[in-house]
């Protein structure tokens, strides 16, 4: 069996994973497990995203959560206003609310690639640790202008009263909600394949591994990267959108460099430069959030010093968090694909 079919059925085993969890939850009639599960999709949305620039592009960004919280706050401000039938500005040109989501995403994806337009023209132009820390300071500049913005609640956030509409699907219910978000992913997924396959993909690999040569064969590998970039950041942008739907609600903190760093800890886990890496490693980080965060500590024994200790233990569930990356980090550098494909490396 060749390394790619063992891949494949990796990928089909992640992905049954998630559809069994659904498949539970309404059997059982958890509607709870539903919204982990569109929580678990939407962050491989935006794994998806980092992916593009991290995985392919070898490009470090720990500034994805400015593109996650400006797709937030483009839903919410224009949900917001369409919940109070206000314009959001009526010069140069009206623009009013909305509650659609197919005009939402349009928006959402072209305010992220305004953003990184601009981002990526002036990071870019360094490498290494000066274009981790310039994506970073950018990032931060935008999470503290937002905390300044009253007129959408500043650092107390901006509440969203409904879900937004979807043709044909149900806001009210969270199976709808969560066909959705799969429907985004896979997009998203089939969007970065088609890239990563074609002329543009590899021109976009060969700057990672040797810009000089491909200068010499006439592409510019700035041009290459910014695209790549702003592609990442757009794709990120939608997953911010579809958050905001989630839990009704935006704030800055959606912008915040911990959002940054854990969906770069997911696209880490499930494994650089794989396609299905993103949505194995928001399945064991939300897992791990949840399981060992919360369900794990109410079902032990209360009583006894060894139990307190554990109970204590689970509250900084991070730490095992930690170490399992740097597991990975160490001895897995393929991420969760990679240890069941066999033990690949990705393009990390």
């Amino acid at each position: 069996m060749t390394m790619a079919t063992r891949e494949n059925g990796t990928n089909v085993a992640v992905a049954g994973i998630l559809a069994s969890i659904v498949v539970y939850a309404l059997l059982a009639d958890e509607p709870f497990l539903i919204t982990l599960a569109t929580r678990v999709v939407i962050f491989a949305i935006a794994a998806v995203g980092l992916n593009l620039a991290l995985g392919y592009g070898g490009l470090v960004s720990f500034g994805h959560a400015a593109f996650f919280g400006i797709g937030g706050f483009a839903a919410g401000i224009l949900a917001s206003h369409a919940q109070d039938y206000t314009a959001v500005f009526e010069s140069p040109f009206l623009l009013e609310g909305t509650n659609q989501m197919l005009i939402i995403w349009p928006v959402a994806l072209v305010a992220a690639a305004l953003a990184a337009l601009a981002i990526g023209a002036l990071s870019l132009r360094t490498s290494g640790v000066y274009f981790i820390m310039i994506t970073l300071a950018f990032a931060q500049m935008i999470y503290y202008f937002a905390i300044s913005w009253p007129r959408y609640g500043g650092e107390d956030g901006l509440s969203i009263y409904t879900r937004n509409a979807f043709p044909g699907a149900d806001p009210y219910s969270n199976l709808h909600f969560f066909l959705i978000a799969v429907l985004a992913l896979a997009i998203s997924m089939l969007v970065v394949w088609r890239i990563t396959n074609a002329r543009f993909g590899l021109a976009l690999q060969a700057a990672r591994q040797n810009p000089g040569r491909v200068s010499a064969a006439g592409i510019k590998p700035y041009n290459v990267r910014l695209t790549a970039f702003v592609l990442s950041a757009m794709i990120t942008g939608l997953a911010g959108a579809l958050y905001v739907d989630l839990i009704k609600f935006v704030s800055p903190a959606m912008m915040s460099w911990h959002i940054s760093g854990e969906i770069m800890i997911i696209v880490i886990l499930g494994g650089v430069g794989r396609l299905f890496g993103p949505l194995a490693g928001a399945l064991m980080f939300v897992f791990m959030e949840h399981w060992l965060g919360t369900s794990l500590k109410e079902v032990l024994p209360r009583e006894g010093a060894f139990w307190d200790f554990i109970q204590g233990f689970l509250e900084h569930w991070r730490i095992l968090l930690g170490l399992t990356l740097l597991a990975v980090v160490l001895f897995a550098k393929g991420g969760i694909i990679g240890i069941l494909a066999g033990g690949g490396r990705g393009h990390g």
